[in-house]
């Protein structure tokens, strides 16, 4: 595979950098959370289930570190965070990537059921071998 700046599979290849921000479990909700407005921390924890307020600091810390996320104080206990014009750059492949899992999920969970399914089958056979 080659993209402009050569191939995607350079150690240094701009790619893996964008599959690394992307990869992370939090930073695509974070950044679609941010996609319609600046929110503030609390916001955000009540926006996207499941987060610790910690692991949404450090997310955030580190989308900030990337230059997709401002974090703007506008008075001491008033912090909100908006996306960057280069941050924003993300939301339509974002917004693909949930289109595809809508469409596709329940098939994914069909399969991981399937395969845990036939995973279990198996150690129950395999127990039945090592008792004989």
């Amino acid at each position: 595979m080659q993209n402009m700046a050569g191939s995607v599979f350079l150690a240094d290849c701009p790619t893996r950098l964008a599959v690394e921000i992307l990869a992370d479990k939090w930073a695509a909700l974070v950044l679609f959370a941010l996609s319609q407005e600046p929110r503030r921390h609390g916001e955000l924890i009540d926006l996207i289930g499941g987060i610790s307020r910690k692991v949404l600091t450090q997310t955030l810390r580190r989308l900030q570190e990337y230059g997709l996320v401002e974090r703007c104080a506008e008075a001491p206990r008033r912090v909100e965070y908006s996306l960057t014009d280069l941050g924003r750059t993300l939301v339509e492949p974002i917004e693909v990537l949930t289109d595809w899992a809508r469409t596709h999920g329940g098939a994914i969970a069909d399969f991981q059921e399937a395969a845990q399914t036939a995973t279990s089958a198996q150690a129950r056979v395999d127990a039945g071998d090592a008792a004989s």
